[in-house]
């Protein structure tokens, strides 16, 4: 069995996300993964996860090959908090659960790749500083959060990497060049792999702004 890549993407579904700029994700998120799919060592490697979070924080993919993933469908509330904090536990204990550690015999999985987009800030504040640290400790080989739309907040996710981004607008064409680019930064991973001692990333499209 080939080394996995494993891969998780935490979206944002709250009630602001409701009508364009959810289904802007969907389209985005169906793009990345046509890309990915059209990369061998990425199709060979890259397993992806999906969790969802509003009031309620659902795995909606658990860790999955990309031959064998399917769209998921992403459904969002009429309004309601957001539960980042929620989110990140979770994603904690299925990292705990998915990845598979190298030890004497095994090399296990390669260090895992956390995406989080939100359009706004975490209603669970506590919960999330709490939660900081334990994803942390979970050694990711690249944490990338985005704040899409105006409302979004940076200062949070500054708190949980600074590799952070901005989506002024979220609208179809932002969210694919979003996903595209995402999309660019797994491929980059997937290849470099066991060669460069630092996780990849390449430069943002022109919609998508660095936080400095």
């Amino acid at each position: 069995m080939s080394r996995r890549l494993p891969v998780y993407l935490l979206l944002d579904t709250s009630g602001s996300m409701k009508g364009e700029p959810i289904e802007s994700v969907k389209t985005g998120l169906r793009a990345m993964i046509d890309m990915l799919r059209q990369d061998p060592q990425a199709l060979e490697s890259v397993h992806l996860s999906i969790i969802t979070f509003d009031r309620d924080v659902k795995v909606v993919t658990p860790l999955t090959a990309l031959i064998d993933l399917q769209m998921p469908q992403l459904e969002t509330p009429e309004s309601g908090p957001t539960h980042t904090g929620a989110a990140l536990e979770s994603l904690c204990q299925r990292v705990d659960s998915e990845v598979v550690k190298g030890d004497a015999e095994t090399k296990g999985d390669w260090k895992p790749i956390l995406f989080l987009m939100t359009d706004g800030s975490p209603s669970d504040k506590l919960a999330y500083k709490e939660v900081v640290p334990e994803v942390k400790k979970r050694d990711f080989a690249l944490i990338v959060a985005c704040a899409a739309g105006s409302r979004a907040k940076t200062d949070d996710l500054l708190l949980l990497t600074d590799q952070v981004y901005t989506l002024e607008t979220m609208d179809g064409s932002s969210f694919e060049s979003l996903f595209k680019w995402l999309s660019s930064s797994i491929e980059a991973n997937s290849t470099s792999v066991g060669i460069m001692s630092e996780a990849a990333i390449p430069p943002p499209p022109p919609e998508v702004n660095s936080v400095l």
